[in-house]
């Protein structure tokens, strides 16, 4: 079943009751909706004036929600996971803790190819020319020692809008507020999959930086990124972000990255599936049971040329 993401943009007070989460007027605490909460997914709170019981809370922990915190700006700036999500959490952290340093580097090898390889049907879909990302896949090597990952990334986004003079950055000009946004959303999605899976979001295989709690997350998430490009390029050629603040219209088209069809295992698949069938191969491959993580395609390609 597919996990629903619940945006709450607006003051509202949410409570637990019989297993269902009650949303309610915080004012008249009138209730004016209902959601079981084993449906859940993701929840992003996205204003200052919503009120969150601990009982609620503690159920979404229970049931594996990842709860998203947005700032005063509308970015999401904390996430809140479960300690447990797994029956056999001690014996795959063991098993996780214990991988070895070539099997990282293979793993994070076949990580790069395989956002490489979704950079360049990117890049086909808008009609640009991808032998050149198409020309770095068989160049990787364990670990990435050659950094095919930076160069690939030049290279995409300089086709994609170097004539606009963009610079990916963590902050600035449109789209780099809208992707980021994306880019969160799956993230924690990404996070949220790993602890039910059993493993260590914290421990990368590439990703290293100590005061980072979700190394592994930035590792797996990164073939999923072109996933997001894919959602928000045509809203920027579009003439949709006319500045850096994301509008509401905005965070709701985001949000649907979560649903969108991609081509997994030959098999079609909403995204979030996508993500968990990524998590429990990847637990595969560090217990010896596989030798390749399981990463999506598109299902579909559509043109992302810009409207003239």
């Amino acid at each position: 079943m597919i996990k629903r993401t619940l945006y709450f943009g607006n003051p509202a007070y949410l409570r637990r009751q019989d297993k269902q989460l009650k949303v309610l007027k915080p004012e008249q605490r009138k209730e004016v909706a209902s959601i079981p909460i084993e449906d859940i997914g993701v929840v992003v709170l996205d204003h200052p004036q919503v009120t969150i019981s601990q009982a609620l809370l503690s159920e979404l922990v229970l049931n594996n929600v990842a709860v998203l915190s947005c700032n005063e700006k509308h970015h999401p700036v904390g996430l809140f996971m479960p300690l447990a999500g797994n029956s056999l959490q001690s014996e795959r952290f063991r098993i996780q803790i214990a991988a070895s340093e070539p099997l990282k580097k293979n793993l994070w090898a076949q990580t790069v190819a395989a956002k490489v390889s979704n950079q360049a049907d990117i890049l086909e879909q808008m009609g640009k020319e991808a032998k050149r990302l198409h020309a770095l896949v068989p160049q990787i090597k364990s670990g990435d020692s050659d950094n095919i990952e930076g160069r690939a990334a030049r290279v995409y986004w300089d086709l994609l809008l170097g004539d606009d003079d963009f610079v990916r950055e963590r902050f600035g000009k449109a789209p780099n507020p809208q992707l980021n946004y994306a880019y969160a959303l799956i993230r924690a999605a990404v996070a949220r999959a790993l602890v039910s899976s059993g493993m260590l979001p914290t421990l990368g295989i590439f990703h290293r930086n100590k005061y980072n709690a979700y190394c592994l997350a930035d590792d797996i998430m990164e073939p999923y990124r072109p996933f997001c490009d894919q959602l928000v390029l045509p809203m920027y050629y579009n003439g949709e972000f006319t500045s850096e603040d994301l509008t509401t219209d905005q965070k709701a088209k985001l949000l649907s990255v979560l649903t969108c069809d991609v081509l997994i295992g030959g098999k079609k698949s909403p995204l979030m599936t996508a993500i968990s069938r990524t998590t429990n191969s990847l637990f595969e491959c560090f217990a010896g049971e596989r030798r390749k993580i399981l990463y999506p395609d598109f299902y579909e390609s559509r043109s992302l040329k810009p409207i003239s």
